[in-house]
């Protein structure tokens, strides 16, 4: 196959490139390679590796065979272009491993996004660290009313101390009945010598949901944002949220162009479907729209007049 012209000279300015390794490499990204973000009480973020950059997705856009000597402006415009009309294999080509230590009960939740390699800590083989997550008072909030899946009104004064009391009382106790049943202190030292230990993989059973785990979780960065742009969202659970806004803070750093469209036109922007598209364009124009001939549900109304800060709700 013969090769452009541009794509000849492209191999010649990459090879013409000084560095360390041959593969691109993330200042701002390395700066922080290893290090571990304080996440809720005792959990972290690290970013473990990476592979790729900005120039990465445009190179898997353009089919080329190496950077170029094409202008920042130039690459900024096409990966605009490829978020705005939702193309996705050239965010495919980045990819981004974490090691992460949360509660059980955010990762079970998190686990729901099956498109990454995930190596979890196993408690079959090893015992799980002391260690729970307790909210703190101004996360503790009672249960919406409108929504099943969502929190309320907070709770305070003595009933916040008394779930708090709660959560911690029972996290302690059933750990101490694993380290009973396993025969085995948390320091690894043994309980009774006249004892045989439970099988660990049967003990782990009896630990609270907040209780820490650990897993290595590795994603390309078209997932990633798919992942961050639901939980990243200010309607996620707080406790994900932490670790998701955590994540989008790398991706800033990772690759700046390409966050830089992800929250103009992914978190910033907003979806219309056709009926909610003639509706904004009927009052773009000045005719009236009532919500019982827009062919909308009282709840696909609300969203519009939200988004586009509108004021005529149904309540």
């Amino acid at each position: 196959m013969k090769l452009t012209k541009e794509q000849q000279q492209e191999i010649k300015d990459q090879q013409s490139l000084e560095q360390k390794t041959k593969r691109v490499t993330v200042p701002a990204l390395e700066k922080i390679l290893y290090e571990a973000v304080p996440a809720l009480d005792h959990g972290f973020v690290r970013v473990i590796d990476y592979m790729g950059d900005d120039s990465s997705i445009v190179q898997s856009a353009r089919v080329s065979y190496g950077k170029g000597t094409k202008k920042v402006s130039t690459d900024s415009g096409l990966i605009k272009y490829l978020m705005r009309h939702w193309h996705s294999t050239p965010f495919e080509m980045c990819e981004i491993k974490y090691h992460i230590k949360l509660p059980i009960f955010i990762a079970r939740q998190w686990i729901r996004h099956r498109t990454a390699n995930v190596n979890e800590y196993s408690a079959r083989y090893s015992i799980l660290d002391k260690e729970f997550y307790l909210p703190s008072k101004e996360n503790l909030a009672a249960q919406s009313i409108s929504n099943r899946q969502g929190r309320g009104e907070l709770i305070d004064g003595d009933q916040a101390r008394e779930v708090l009391e709660l959560l911690k009382n029972d996290a302690e106790r059933t750990y101490e009945n694993y380290e009973t049943m396993l025969n085995e202190r948390f320091d690894g030292s043994t309980i009774d010598k006249n004892k045989k230990g439970l099988a660990r993989e049967l003990a782990r059973m009896n630990l609270t949901l907040n209780t820490y785990t650990q897993w290595y979780w590795k994603t390309d960065l078209l997932n990633l944002m798919n992942f961050l742009r639901l939980r990243a969202d200010s309607h996620a659970q707080y406790e994900i949220r932490v670790y998701a806004d955590i994540m989008l803070d790398s991706v800033k750093k990772w690759v700046p162009t390409t966050y830089e469209a992800f929250m103009d036109y992914r978190v910033g922007g907003t979806e219309v479907s056709a009926k909610g598209k003639l509706v904004i364009q009927k009052l773009i124009k000045g005719e009236k729209v009532s919500p019982d001939d827009s062919g909308l549900s009282k709840r696909e109304w609300n969203e519009l007049m939200i988004a586009f800060n509108l004021e005529d709700k149904i309540i």
